[in-house]
């Protein structure tokens, strides 16, 4: 963490003018020292309520606001956040990060961007060390594969004793989550196509190695089989959020599962391929083939047909994240203390186009 002396702390307060006011000048009309002043400002119990509540108030009247710098050297902070993140070439993570960005200048923070474009000791080591470089106040850790290094991963962030926020990955009981609640948006996704009479349904899944992707298989397999149809490991194709992997999924498809009515797709760029190469084979949408697909990207509403889609808010996801993370860094939490660990899960919602809407179908 930063490092340095009373008088030189007091030296850059005196020095720096924001707004009306120096901190001699609030000393001075609150009737304290200067270094009163920048004990209040400190949030140091040293003194007297009577004495903070004065100097608060002829803060807030003469519009007194230390620089960030300053108040970087006070509370030995550098207010910087870590965001460590994979995917930016995707909507998704690309809708997270701005809200991030949002959020921290809104705080006061500015960010340390690292991407990790694999999931191995040998890339995480170094992102690490940049991190702990920069004397990072809290990370938000934005990376949802999850794989066999997972569980070393977690043990180095928590061994770094400074708030952690992970998004979009599987809850952790020492580590606070923020993340679109998948497993009921593919839920949503899979009742809707049920409830417009389509039965035999399969699935093109993102990556495996999403946690996100899991979570929406799993919502596809259980409303299934809780309807009391099949949900068979070849009704359910891989594909890696782009539109060629959806393509080349639906093709799959076709061919495994020629009986199929109805396609849940992991995301829109999915999508989009499924119903051109579904009108290639001359199939009719939604008569032929209801398509739902998830993210709601702006395109979604002028594919042909428009596409009946899952709306997510990942730019709240990341809102959120920061909110969540500098809470904790305002609290003074060390890794240790009494703020639990929160799994927050915000709610998705159906938008509803043509691509499914069949209700008449036997």
């Amino acid at each position: 963490m930063l490092s340095i002396t009373g008088s030189i702390t007091e030296t850059i307060l005196m020095n720096f003018r924001s707004g009306r006011a120096t901190i001699k000048e609030v000393a001075s009309a609150a009737g304290v020292s200067t270094q009163t002043v920048s004990r209040v400002i400190n949030e140091r119990p040293d003194v007297s309520p009577e004495t903070r509540r004065r100097v608060q108030d002829v803060i807030k009247e003469l519009e007194y606001q230390p620089s960030a710098l300053a108040r970087s050297l006070i509370r030995q902070r550098s207010y910087t956040l870590g965001v460590v993140t994979a995917g930016l070439r995707h909507i998704g993570p690309s809708r997270t990060l701005n809200g991030i960005t949002s959020a921290a200048e809104e705080a006061g923070y500015s960010l340390l961007l690292k991407e990790l474009p694999r999931f191995d000791a040998e890339d995480v080591a170094p992102i690490f060390q940049a991190l702990l470089s920069r004397h990072v106040d809290g990370i938000i850790w934005a990376v949802p594969e999850v794989g066999e290094n997972r569980n070393w991963v977690n043990q180095q962030l928590l061994d770094l004793k400074i708030p952690i926020v992970y998004l979009a990955m599987e809850p952790k009981s020492e580590i606070s989550t923020v993340s679109i609640n998948n497993y009921l948006g593919g839920r949503i996704a899979m009742s809707h196509l049920l409830g417009q009479g389509y039965r035999r349904i399969g699935h093109i899944s993102g990556p495996l190695d999403w946690w996100e992707a899991r979570q929406r298989v799993a919502a596809w397999k259980d409303v299934l089989h809780e309807a009391g149809f099949e949900a068979r490991d070849e009704h359910c194709v891989e594909g890696n959020w782009s539109p060629a992997s959806g393509g080349l999924a639906i093709e799959k498809l076709f061919e495994q599962y020629p009986e199929m009515d109805g396609v849940f797709v992991a995301n829109d760029q999915m999508a989009l391929a499924v119903i051109q190469a579904a009108r290639q084979k001359g199939m009719r949408i939604p008569e032929d083939l209801g398509i739902v697909g998830f993210d709601n990207i702006p395109e979604s509403a002028f594919f042909y047909p428009p596409l009946t889609t899952i709306q997510q808010d990942q730019y709240a996801v990341g809102k959120v994240a920061v909110e969540e993370t500098t809470q904790m860094i305002e609290s003074g939490w060390q890794g240790l203390g009494p703020i639990e660990p929160k799994s927050i899960k915000l709610t998705p919602t159906l938008v509803v186009r043509q691509s499914s809407l069949h209700s008449h179908k036997e």
